[in-house]
């Protein structure tokens, strides 16, 4: 059975508990990148030009023995009109509405990685693969006493992550925000923030305080998703439970 540190606000070890079995699950990392791949696919609006684009136009056939091709063209022009092989008709393979975006996945494999999303965040060595800045001799994942959830201050949660030793990570992601290349500049995507812990506790609302920090995010035990635990499908995610949230864990994940 795994055990990890319990961590109080200012920093100091408090006790040993046990980890729920479920951080036992061995990794697969090739569901992980399946289970997220189905869910961020899924998330795609449908999009599509009008059936009727580029059809809007009224264009006669002279037929033949006129010494030009015949294809449609407007009344008194040479303009051709309506086919999708030339200036000025309609596209030919345009994106449509029906089309089919989500992408499915079976239950168990669904399950089973998330459940293996959660056991890689209590391995060092995956969470060092992500990129984390985590300090010698922690612990993972991540327990904090009940108390950190009351925090109310980000002044006071900063001070919080220096206690424990985790503010390293958070400077990591402020500052690797950079400004996007390409077009998602102008698509209400100008910046990429580089993820940084995730939060869990019992209430979402009682990390209000949190929410502010560059490349944080909160969760409770009901909603801990592979896009949350395993950010670009990548699992190792740095994670803080409280000590109430982890009970709720092992009770909750089948």
């Amino acid at each position: 059975m795994l055990k990890s540190n319990l961590y109080s606000i200012e920093g100091e070890k408090v006790k040993k508990i046990e980890l729920p079995e479920v951080f036992n699950t061995a990794p697969r990392e090739d569901l992980i990148r399946k289970a997220f791949r189905a869910v961020t696919l899924s998330l795609r609006s449908p999009y599509g030009s009008s059936p009727r684009a580029g059809m809007r136009r009224v264009g006669h056939n002279s037929g033949p023995g006129r010494g030009v091709s015949r294809i449609p063209r407007t009344s008194g022009s040479s303009r051709g009109v309506i086919l999708a092989s030339m200036v000025g008709g309609k596209s030919a393979h345009s994106p449509r509405t029906t089309k089919i975006l989500t992408k499915k996945i079976n239950e168990k494999e669904r399950k089973l990685a998330r459940m293996s999303a959660l056991a890689m965040t209590a391995s060092n060595e995956a969470v060092s693969r992500r990129g984390h800045r985590i300090p010698e001799g922690i612990t993972l994942p991540v327990i904090v006493e009940d108390a950190a959830a009351k925090i109310t201050k980000t002044k006071d949660v900063e001070n919080f992550l220096e206690s424990v030793g985790l503010l390293d990570d958070l400077i990591r992601a402020k500052e690797g925000k950079k400004v996007r290349a390409g077009r998602g500049t102008m698509r209400g995507r100008r910046y990429k923030q580089p993820k940084s812990i995730l939060f869990v506790s019992t209430s979402a609302d009682s990390l209000k305080a949190y929410r502010s920090l560059p490349g944080v995010e909160v969760a409770t035990p009901d909603s801990l998703s592979i896009r949350k635990l395993a950010p670009g499908g990548q699992a190792g995610r740095l994670v803080v439970f409280t000590e109430s949230a982890l009970k709720q864990v092992g009770k909750g994940v089948q």
